[in-house]
């Protein structure tokens, strides 16, 4: 299992979350170069270790364990495990312009 970010964060991108995972799995952070770029951030499912250190610090309570996510946003989960399995290109076409880069 997993955690997803779900819709919240588009527009929001807080990043507090971003600071405190023990292992570097949400993505872009503020100084990478796709965070002005992308629309919210995203969960890397296979490295995220399921602490949820980062649900207290979401502003917006848009990051759930992937079992948790409500049907209307389950698509989240996918566009979460894509941003990092997917190439620019492919990740535009898939789930629109979202910026990366």
């Amino acid at each position: 299992m997993a955690y997803v970010i779900i819709e919240p964060c588009i527009g929001t991108k807080d990043s507090a979350c971003v600071n405190v995972c023990p292992v570097d799995c949400i993505h872009p952070g503020k100084a990478e170069a796709d965070f002005e770029k992308v629309v919210q951030l995203y969960i890397d499912p296979d490295t995220c270790i399921d602490c949820g250190a980062c649900v207290p610090e979401c502003p917006v309570s848009a990051i759930f364990p992937e079992p948790d996510v409500a049907d209307n946003m389950k698509a989240f989960t996918e566009k979460n495990a894509d941003w990092y399995k997917l190439d620019a290109a492919a990740f535009e076409a898939k789930w629109g312009s979202a910026g990366k880069s």
